[in-house]
């Protein structure tokens, strides 16, 4: 990447870096811009390293990376075995008190607005990646992939959400793919020690 950028060295040490924004919580929901991360969120940040995680989980390497966007983004995916990038847009889904919405309506809202700005000229080329903090109990990937808006702008969509913590302290996200594989949306589960020193990826759909 030839524009100035700022990175982690490694996805090891981004996670003990981001450890105490997780377990604290509310920076994920509410963390000011990140001055050293050039005014990405805190939860920008971990979601970005979630899908890395997942993904290089998934190939069995870690080719995968995330950097900063020169041009304003929420972050870039590095390939650093090929050189391929992928921008990434974010949309946040809060927990909304007392509302009777269903987790996936909530879900497809946000994309659906992220979608229409500025069309296809604002999302071409860009990854959305949909961090999910709404609770509202179970909902359905397959059933937000088949209700996507049509035409999508972006070139793919990823959801995030916290499939809960044990009582040992571990966390475990879901990273799911808004396309069909087999299927299916295909799914993720990043499980991370109680000590934020590793991470362990299964597919779960």
């Amino acid at each position: 990447m030839k524009h100035p950028i700022r990175r982690f060295r490694s996805l090891a040490v981004a996670l003990k870096e981001l450890e105490r924004f997780v377990k604290e919580g509310q920076p994920l929901r509410t963390g000011r811009p990140s001055k050293a991360f050039r005014g990405m969120l805190p939860r920008e940040i971990w979601a970005n390293w979630l899908l890395c995680a997942a993904i290089n989980g998934a190939i069995g390497r870690d080719d995968l990376e995330f950097t900063t966007d020169p041009m304003g983004g929420d972050g870039v995916i590095w390939d650093t075995s090929t050189g391929n990038t992928w921008p990434t847009e974010h949309v946040f889904v809060p927990p909304v008190a007392g509302a009777d919405t269903s987790v996936e309506a909530l879900v497809l809202a946000a994309i659906s607005a992220k979608n229409d700005k500025g069309a296809a000229a604002y999302a071409s080329g860009k990854t959305l990646v949909v961090f999910i903090d709404s609770g509202g109990g179970a909902w359905y990937p397959n059933r937000v992939l088949r209700a996507l808006p049509r035409p999508l702008h972006f070139d793919v969509v990823w959801l995030i959400s916290l499939h809960g913590v044990s009582d040992d302290g571990a966390y475990a996200y879901d990273v799911v793919g808004l396309y069909w594989d087999g299927g299916n949306a295909p799914a993720w589960r990043v499980r991370i020690a109680p000590d934020f020193e590793s991470r362990t990826v299964e597919r779960v759909q």
